[in-house]
């Protein structure tokens, strides 16, 4: 084994250890601290004391001391591997009772001291420099041991007695660059394990006589073999290889890190073929030489499954049809050939046993197993990551193959032409996968009629045919990671439980979704483009009516992607009310709220005498606005009262008893007839004396006034008044409504100013005589010089 693949190895064992440490530890126990690759030259002083992992590996630390970790009581799992330590005393950890994994690996260490108190489950002490075994007494001691890594250059036999007595899980022996000087085969002979990992050393050639079959092992992993030289078959190995016979429980072989010939190769292979092997897998293979052609021996084999991973070749002309056959005819169920620069594969020559073929990442041509009836039992077939271009040779090539369920074509160029006809597939076909090629919306005419697992992810389509043909026992479909544009519905899958058509082009999701997919039990469509719009809406709501678990990765994995102003914001989060999404529904709502207003404004005008009050605040509105435009001055100067009245008899009583006191509490100078008009002059003149004199003119409005002759005069002269001043002097008071018929023909000013001025109503209600007399009195609010008071009093 490499140091990279060792490295693989270790962090695979110590991420497994750690999710079952934090599965057992509770959430306020826990605390992991990752100080590796940090340039630490010592262990840090600042950690803390519910520290439970430390990881200070591939660090520079060359010595750990007690006072380094004796405040770590709750320490679990340490990890200081490829440091540089060269001595440890294990009596440092006696403080740590709860250490249960210790890696030391990848140091310098030479020697250690053990400690009785330690009980330790995983400890690893592989490739360090140590020239014998180190293993004390103690480590007999440690009943609970599952995983022990050991380094060594010399193996002796009595250095394995004090664990003769554990039942180890795992044993993981690295053997140092000059190990085999003195070599003892029997060295593992009384090794306790189920599982046996060794090292070899890196050198030119294996020439190891080491007995590796422990009688308890049920695996056994040997790495670093190198035999190029001894072309009749790499003899050392074999002969390590030939004891294996000596252990029946030996079940798995693996080979890792292996350079010989290929005449060598296939001798390896037939030896292991007549053990008791059930499962041989080889990776990282380098093969050169030339091949003799020698028949292969099948009979009498108890291997059930066969894997090659990774091979070379240094040699550019061989007879590839030799290798195939030997590789097709093997009496087997399970065979894997990867990464192996394979451009082809020929037919077994007879009915095969085979059920399982993985041919991946090779360069295999859609020509293979062309007209292949000998696989009549093949249930299982991988040709991802292969030069395979059209889809039509792939369904021909199934044709003949009865048993094929599970089909991988993944990771290839192919593409479907819909014009070759009808697609043959065999009828026994239940899952396809032809995730990332090239295929179009058109592979849906071109599907087995009886799969029930699918996956189209990462190819071209755009949408899925509406005349589809019908996949009745279609149950999960992937077509992730294409362009589909809508969720399509389970019309013509009407078994499908298992839908995953995220990262499309899907902004508008159908609500219907749910209804038609009744069976749907997985669906998971996020990170698509959603445009959060009313559209939307239904979906989400339909979302919410489903469990929680039928919709993966919600709520994280669906945000809205447009308009701007929602960019980023999770579907769950986006409310829109159904108002503003439905046209006749907010036609009607607005139709319902003005005809309620309607109604409301109504009631108030008839209860309320609304239009009343707003023609009396207008009034007072636009009576401040002319006053403003009134030179103030002027007006002081030349009148001296308020207000002229003009009223009928018939409507003296309301004048005197309502209209003056109110007014004239608040000093506002009243100009009347009865006590204003000088003696001697003509009533006319007086008329037009108290008009010109007063700053307003007041009319007291009813049928009585339109029957007054000198009433009709006043009027005649104040609006006269009125065009020769330019003011805005008249006030009418509507006592008692008029009607137009009732006012004679001659009065033809009073209609007309009944018909262009607005005039205050006096209210029936006692309530609005406030706001009434309020309004009069802003109308003529002006403040007069004292010296026309004077004035004033003196006519009087």
């Amino acid at each position: 084994m490499t140091k990279t693949n060792s490295s693989i190895f270790h962090f695979a064992i110590i991420f497994i250890l750690i999710l079952e440490i934090r599965t057992q530890l509770s959430n306020e126990s826990e605390f992991l601290v990752d100080r590796s690759k940090t340039g630490l030259t010592h262990v840090p002083k600042d950690l803390s004391l519910n520290t439970t992992i430390l990881d200070i590996s591939q660090n520079y630390i060359s010595e750990l001391r007690t006072s380094d970790i004796i405040s770590l009581s709750k320490l679990k799992i340490l990890i200081i591997s490829h440091n540089r330590i060269q001595y440890l005393d294990m009596s440092v950890f006696r403080f740590n009772q709860e250490l249960e994994y210790l890696d030391l690996s990848h140091n310098k260490l030479e020697k250690i001291s053990c400690h009785p108190t330690l009980n330790l489950k995983h400890l690893d002490l592989s490739f360090n420099a140590f020239d014998a075994l180190p293993i004390c007494q103690e480590l007999g001691n440690m009943s609970q041991l599952e995983f022990l890594g050991l380094s060594a250059t010399q193996l002796q036999k009595s250095s394995m007695l004090p664990i003769a007595y554990l039942h180890i899980s795992k044993v993981l022996l690295v053997l140092g660059d000059t190990y085999g000087e003195k070599e003892d085969p029997e060295s593992l002979r009384d090794l306790n394990t189920q599982s046996l990992h060794i090292v070899f050393p890196t050198r030119n050639e294996f020439h190891f006589i080491l007995d590796v079959s422990v009688s308890t092992a049920v695996s056994l992993e040997l790495s670093n073999i190198k035999c190029v030289l001894d072309d009749n078959g790499c003899s050392s190995f074999q002969n390590v290889l030939s004891k294996l016979q000596k252990n029946s429980r030996l079940s798995n072989l693996t080979l890792n890190n292996i350079e010989t010939t290929w005449n060598s190769f296939f001798m390896i292979l037939q030896l292991v073929w007549h053990t008791n092997i059930k499962y041989f897998s080889i990776s990282n293979v380098k093969l050169q030489g030339r091949v003799d052609f020698r028949d292969f021996d099948y009979s009498g084999t108890s291997l059930k499954a066969l894997s090659i991973h990774q091979v070379v070749n240094d040699v550019f002309s061989l007879p590839q049809g030799y290798i195939y056959k030997i590789l097709s005819n093997m009496n087997i169920q399970h065979l894997t050939v990867s990464a192996a620069h394979m451009v082809h594969m020929v037919c077994p020559s007879q009915i095969s046993p085979l059920l399982y073929l993985n041919f991946s990442n090779n360069l295999l041509t859609d020509m293979v197993f062309k007209n292949c009836a000998n696989l009549a039992n093949l249930k299982t077939l991988s040709l991802q990551m292969n030069q395979l271009k059209e889809l039509a040779n792939i369904v021909h090539m199934t044709k003949e193959m009865k048993s094929l369920q599970q089909l991988d074509v993944s990771q290839n160029s192919l593409k479907y032409d819909e014009s070759e006809g009808n697609c043959p597939w065999t009828r026994s076909l239940l899952s396809l996968n032809m995730s990332s090629n090239i295929l179009t919306d058109s592979v849906f005419r071109c599907l087995p009629p009886r799969v029930k697992v699918l996956d189209l992810h990462n190819n071209r389509i755009r949408s899925i045919p509406i005349d589809v043909t019908s996949l009745e026992t279609l149950q999960e479909l992937n077509v992730a990671s294409n362009s589909l544009a809508h969720l399509p519905g389970c019309g013509t899958f009407s078994s499908l439980s298992i839908l995953i058509i995220d990262y499309n082009s899907i902004s508008n999701p159908s609500a219907d979704f749910f209804q038609s997919c009744q069976k749907i039990r997985s669906l998971k469509a996020g990170n698509n483009p959603f445009q959060c719009t009313c559209e939307l809406r239904d979906f989400i709501q339909s979302v919410g009516q489903v469990s929680s678990e039928v919709v993966e990765g919600w709520p994280d994995s669906y945000k809205c992607d447009y308009p701007e102003s929602y960019k980023g914001t999770p579907l769950k989060d986006f409310h829109v009310s159904q108002l503003s999404c439905n046209t006749a529904l907010l036609i009607v709502t607005i139709g319902v709220s003005g005809l309620v207003f309607a109604v409301t404004v109504t009631v108030l005008c008839i209860y309320l005498d609304l239009p009343w009050y707003l023609r009396m605040v207008c009034q007072w509105t636009q009576t401040r606005r002319r006053a403003r435009n009134v030179p103030l001055e002027e007006l002081q100067r030349t009148v001296q009262f308020h207000a002229f009245i003009s009223y009928s008899g018939h409507d003296s009583a309301w004048v005197k008893n309502e209209l003056i006191p109110n007014l004239e509490k608040e000093d506002i100078r009243i100009c009347l007839h009865e006590r204003n008009f000088v003696p001697g002059k003509s009533i006319m003149e007086n008329i037009i004396n108290c008009i010109e004199k007063s700053y307003k003119s007041i009319f007291v409005l009813s049928p009585n006034f339109v029957q007054s002759e000198w009433c009709h005069y006043e009027l005649y002269f104040a609006h006269h008044n009125l065009f020769n001043e330019g003011s805005n002097n008249l006030i009418l008071i509507l006592l008692d409504p008029i009607p137009q018929y009732s006012i004679p023909s001659s009065y033809h000013k009073l209609k007309a100013l009944m018909a262009q001025r607005t005039y205050l109503e006096w209210p029936k209600e006692k309530s609005k005589h406030g706001l009434f007399w309020a309004n009069l009195r802003a109308s003529i609010n002006i403040k007069l010089m004292d010296k026309a008071k004077e004035i004033s009093h003196t006519q009087i």
